[in-house]
Order: C-alpha cells, then sequence, then structure tokens
C-alpha cells in the first residue's frame, strides 16, 4: 500500500510573526484586524527607523571616504614632489666620487 502526501492546507507555507500572531477566537474579527493592523504599523515604523539609521551612517561613510580620498591625493603629490626634488638634488650636486678630498 503506499501512501500519498498530505495536501498542503490553505495555511501551509505562511508564517506569521509573533507580534501578529493572536488568539482570534476570543476577539470580534473587528479587533483582530486591528489588533493585526497595529503590530504591523508597528514593525513598520521600527524598520523606517533602522532604515534612517543606515541611511545616516551610509551618508557618514561617504564623507568620510571623500576626505580620506583628498588627503590621499595630497599625499600622493607631496610624494611625487619629494621624489622630483630628490631626483633635481642628486642630477645637480656632484657625486662623493667626483669630489676631491680635501688633504690634496
Amino acid at each position: 500500500m503506499t501512501t500519498r502526501p498530505k495536501a498542503p492546507s490553505t495555511n501551509e507555507g505562511v508564517t506569521m510573526n509573533s507580534d501578529t500572531q493572536r488568539d482570534d477566537s476570543s476577539m470580534s474579527p473587528e479587533n483582530a484586524l486591528a489588533a493585526r493592523l497595529e503590530a504591523l504599523e508597528s514593525r513598520i515604523a521600527y524598520q523606517e527607523h533602522w532604515l534612517d539609521t543606515l541611511d545616516e551612517a551610509v551618508a557618514t561613510q561617504e564623507r568620510r571616504l571623500a576626505q580620506l580620498e583628498r588627503i590621499n591625493t595630497l599625499m600622493q603629490e607631496k610624494l611625487s614632489d619629494q621624489q622630483r626634488a630628490l631626483q633635481e638634488a642628486e642630477m645637480g650636486a656632484p657625486s662623493a666620487q667626483d669630489e676631491v678630498p680635501p688633504h690634496y
């Protein structure tokens, strides 16, 4: 004898958050709906708060990144200037091998 899988019920696959689960048997349909609506509104408000917090964090990081990029550009320019000055100094100054010792 083969057993057939149980047919899914109409509510299977639907999960409810603990905020939205209520014992609807003792509530009138209007009260149950109002309680679920209130719970959903509360969740939306909480999510909006976190969205605002994350948005502020991203904006702060963007400002910091822009500042660090400016600092990086300035440091690269200074490094290039120092390398250029060092090369000019090496080309213009006589090397130690070219100098005559003071006792000659």
